[in-house]
């Protein structure tokens, strides 16, 4: 199984350099297309119902202060762990989500269940560490 490491890495492969807010919805999208096509998650790593949108924590970790990025700063990831059915499910993510802006991307992810779900009663803004659950993901994105 590959690593959100790994996907963000072949994310900013394909893409370059992006904020690293486009870059969780990106791999977020591509963990919740991906279950939803395949019924297996893409990594399993989880996202959260933060504030503004769902953000692996790891991944945040590893990019923290930082608001761009590129292949070259992501020290962890390897592309070549992810194979050719896995690169077709992200393919296709960048394909339609790609060339979004990340606040388009974040009032998506703000529309749809998995996130409101996750966070609940918990008031807009405010800090929240919910999961947004792989079977969240893969009944919303697998209904559409």
């Amino acid at each position: 199984m590959a690593s959100v490491f790994d996907v963000a890495k072949y994310i900013l492969h394909k893409k370059g350099k992006m904020s690293t807010w486009k870059l969780q919805k990106l791999c977020y999208y591509s963990q919740a297309w991906h279950t939803a096509w395949t019924e297996t998650p893409l990594f399993s790593e989880d996202f959260e119902a933060w504030a503004n949108g769902p953000v692996c924590r790891d991944l945040f970790n590893a990019h923290k202060g930082r608001f761009m990025i590129e292949e070259c700063d992501l020290r962890l990831g390897n592309i070549n762990a992810i194979n050719d059915d896995e690169k077709d499910s992200i393919d296709s993510v960048l394909e339609s989500y790609g060339d979004k802006e990340p606040y388009d991307l974040r009032e998506l992810t703000h529309s749809e269940p998995p996130w409101i779900d996750a966070r609940g009663d918990i008031p807009e803004g405010a800090p929240c560490e919910n999961v947004i659950t792989i079977e969240s993901m893969a009944e919303y994105y697998g209904s559409l």
